[in-house]
């Protein structure tokens, strides 16, 4: 991955002009690029307007951006302050995720999902786990990787450790929401992550100690980012820190999920750590969301669409590193990123509404299957498809339905050798949970 080309300096630009040419420049910005924010890198591969060159296009768009940015407290390496402007499309993103993010989204079972908590939160923390790592290579398969997490058995190797680590890490993150972040719950927040993920034990929690760590192109080695000296990091940490737990009283105004995404931000721009950066900026990120009243965040994974384009990730990164500290670049990213997570939750509980009702259609009418079901688990699989995620014992089963222990254990070890439940052993019993894919296993057997 080639570094962006660093835009024309304006002032060289403007020097250049006529007065009476600034007027049609101003006319150009905003329809020409249709809303866009577009990098000096993107729109020197594209058709300038009639009548304009390339540079003059691009002073064009930062005659623009110039008064809507804004110096943040946040600093690069040689001291200059990241800005940050607030144009349509960010606005237009921030009003989508205000209204949604912090609403009411209703699961299949009708109710809300934030009363469903504990049966949707399994599959996202599950999921932001597994891809959060597999971003920076973990290479266990999503099946082990969940019946790891599911069972709670130690990691087996590397990769299941920065999984599990993730997990707990992201659980853990839920108790700290109502409380301010400091250097020691960040460094706390790492040697959680990284707990026996790293070459030497002793990095994890602690900053590092050299300027040895750069960012590389993982194809051909080449350096892409080379962060701050290790000695600055303790007072960059503690001025990330105050950045953090600012209020909206605090100048200049930030909008809370872009103070968010800039803590996300200045991790990967400070790599304070040896490894695990990127999961730490991550975390820092749900725990501001959650912070600020996000609640929806729990339920959401971003790393999956992180991870299905990593390039686009690091080029908003180095988009605001080659414009002189414009961290717009990387918020329009991440804004992107945080709907498509939102919209990706919407389409998820629609597709499982539409999935429970054809399963329990199926159950009821399949011959196949009335044949080889009773109605106790007829009950169960119906329950088991409006609440995903639930656990299944012999004891309150047996309860419920008011049999003796052995029959309500047959139940369950016969949804099991159907393929209809798994299991895993807690404690000297066994818990039974339906599959991912449990309407399709059910669609199956109907047609046996």
């Amino acid at each position: 991955m080639k570094i962006p080309a660093a835009p024309p300096d304006p002032a060289s630009l403007l020097a250049q002009l006529r007065p009476d040419d600034l007027a049609r420049l101003f006319s150009l910005s905003a329809p020409a690029t249709r809303g866009r924010y577009l990098h000096w890198d993107e729109l020197r591969h594209r058709p300038p307007p009639a009548g304009v060159t390339l540079e003059e296009w691009w002073l064009s768009l930062w005659l623009n951006r110039a008064p809507l940015l804004k110096a943040l407290p946040l600093q690069d390496k040689q001291g200059a302050a990241f800005r940050l402007a607030t144009p349509e499309p960010v606005l237009i993103h921030l009003h989508h995720i205000d209204r949604d993010a912090a609403g009411q989204i209703r699961a299949p079972v009708g109710a809300p999902i934030h009363e469903n908590r504990e049966r949707y939160l399994l599959h996202s923390l599950i999921e932001e786990a597994i891809t959060s790592s597999q971003l920076e290579g973990a290479s266990t398969t999503r099946r082990v990787a969940e019946a790891m997490l599911r069972e709670g058995r130690r990691p087996r190797d590397r990769s299941e450790a920065m999984i599990f680590n993730n997990y707990t890490t992201m659980a853990h993150i839920r108790a700290l929401r109502n409380e301010p972040i400091t250097p020691e719950r960040i460094l706390e927040l790492h040697r959680m992550l990284t707990a026996n993920t790293l070459d030497d034990p002793a990095d994890a929690g602690r900053l590092r100690q050299s300027d040895d760590v750069k960012v590389v192109d993982s194809r051909d080695g080449s350096v892409l980012h080379d962060p701050p000296g290790w000695a600055e990091l303790p007072a960059r940490l503690e001025r990330l820190c105050a950045f953090a737990n600012a209020d909206e009283s605090t100048e200049p105004f930030v909008h809370p999920v872009v103070r968010a995404i800039l803590l996300h931000f200045m991790i990967g721009y400070d790599h304070p750590f040896v490894d695990g950066n990127g999961r730490t900026a991550r975390a820092l990120f749900y725990w501001a969301m959650a912070r600020s009243g996000y609640w929806l965040m729990e339920f959401l994974s971003i790393s999956q669409f992180l991870r299905q384009a990593p390039r686009q990730y690091v080029q908003a990164y180095l988009h605001t590193e080659t414009d002189n500290g414009d961290s717009t670049y990387f918020v329009l990213h991440q804004l992107a990123t945080i709907r498509r997570a939102i919209e990706a939750l919407y389409e998820y509980l629609a597709r499982k509404a539409d999935e429970q009702r054809d399963a329990e259609r199926l159950l009821a009418n399949s011959p196949a299957l009335r044949g080889r079901l009773n109605h106790r688990q007829i009950t169960l699989l119906n329950h088991a498809l409006r609440n995903p995620g639930e656990e299944y014992r012999v004891g309150p089963h047996q309860q419920r339905h008011g049999v003796v222990y052995q029959t309500a254990r047959t139940d369950l070890m016969d949804l099991e050798s159907l393929g209809f439940l798994e299991k895993f052993k807690q404690g000297q019993a066994f818990v039974y949970y339906a599959p991912g894919d449990l309407r399709t296993r059910i669609k199956q057997a109907a047609k046996g």
